[in-house]
């Protein structure tokens, strides 16, 4: 006599996304990205930040790079080294560290390490003209590998004030 056939097992349902473990993919991306998307509810901005401690630091100011006061909520999209597309976009509780905190000498330590282009005198100069951000992540992820929206995300920029408005080199397109 033969035994009956087992039922093959079920397949997950189709909604539900892959687990994840958020934290090692978190730790991943933003260590392997220089630059990262900070999404506000007016705009979409790419800066570079340096991760520290389960923390996303990013600085402003005079000589770095220009960012408009931050909310103190936003979201951060992640890009991945691999493929250059977006990995995750999470919510993020946004603080100005002040100078005198004891952090803030940690925190520069870690964005001048990751400065391309560092002066001598930056240190001291995000301390009396500059904003150092820490973006603490929260929540679930809105976007994560398995659970993707069907667009693309995509954002139209403005153009910048580095644009040429007048004519163009007399060598473009070739000679």
């Amino acid at each position: 006599m033969t035994e009956p056939a087992s039922a093959a097992p079920s397949a997950p349902a189709a909604t539900e996304p892959p687990p994840l473990n958020l934290s090692k993919l978190l730790a991943d991306g933003l260590a392997k990205s220089d630059v990262i998307w900070l999404r506000t509810p007016d705009r979409t901005q790419l800066v570079w930040h340096a991760y520290d401690r389960d923390a996303i630091l990013v600085v402003t100011g005079p000589g770095e790079q220009t960012i408009a006061p931050l909310p103190e909520s936003v979201d951060v999209v992640i890009r991945s080294k691999d493929t250059g597309s977006r990995l995750l976009t999470i919510s993020c509780v946004t603080l100005i560290l002040d100078p005198s905190e004891p952090m803030w000498e940690t925190a520069a330590a870690a964005l001048a390490a990751e400065r391309l282009n560092a002066t001598d005198d930056q240190i001291e100069r995000w301390r009396t003209e500059g904003t150092i951000y820490v973006l603490h992540p929260y929540g679930a992820p809105t976007d994560r590998p398995g659970a993707y929206p069907a667009t693309s995300g995509a954002t139209r920029f403005a153009p910048g004030r580095a644009t040429t408005s007048g004519l163009r080199p007399r060598h473009l397109g070739g000679r």
